[in-house]
């Protein structure tokens, strides 16, 4: 059970998530040509990426917390403890681990980012959506 000032938080949250995307819908090149001849675009579309799954996971910890489900030993189950209390689906579960994998190569530079990674994730903009879906029906229900 979400007590309502979580709720409130989570909801927040979400509400800046929506706002990072509404962003990155705004600036995304339609062409991938137009995407890599800017630096200012990629490089703000790899920020609003980042910060996108940033506010999604700190979502779920936010939940695993609340519902006391126990200390995750990494983010990865931090994913699976929400899909074993069927807070979100294991498609979002997986999608949310690739998510988080691409952020730490943003993040973390482990390899020169490739451009091609990062445009063909601005067409993943629904993950989040789906995910937003699964978290507010899962707040409707508790």
């Amino acid at each position: 059970m979400v007590s309502k000032m979580d709720e409130k938080r989570i909801l927040s949250k979400l509400d800046e998530l929506n706002s990072y995307l509404e962003e990155l819908e705004s600036i995304k090149p339609a062409e991938f040509e137009e995407y890599a001849s800017s630096v200012k675009e990629r490089r703000a579309c790899e920020r609003l990426l980042q910060i996108s799954i940033e506010t999604v996971i700190d979502v779920c910890n936010m939940l695993v917390s609340q519902l006391k489900i126990g200390l995750p030993a990494d983010e990865d189950e931090v994913f699976e403890k929400l899909e074993e209390k069927r807070v979100i689906s294991q498609g979002i579960s997986l999608t949310l681990k690739e998510m988080k994998g691409f952020r730490n190569v943003l993040v973390h530079k482990y390899a020169k980012i490739d451009d091609e990674l990062v445009f063909e994730n601005l067409d993943k903009l629904s993950d989040f959506e789906r995910f937003k879906e699964e978290i507010l029906l899962f707040l409707r229900k508790s």
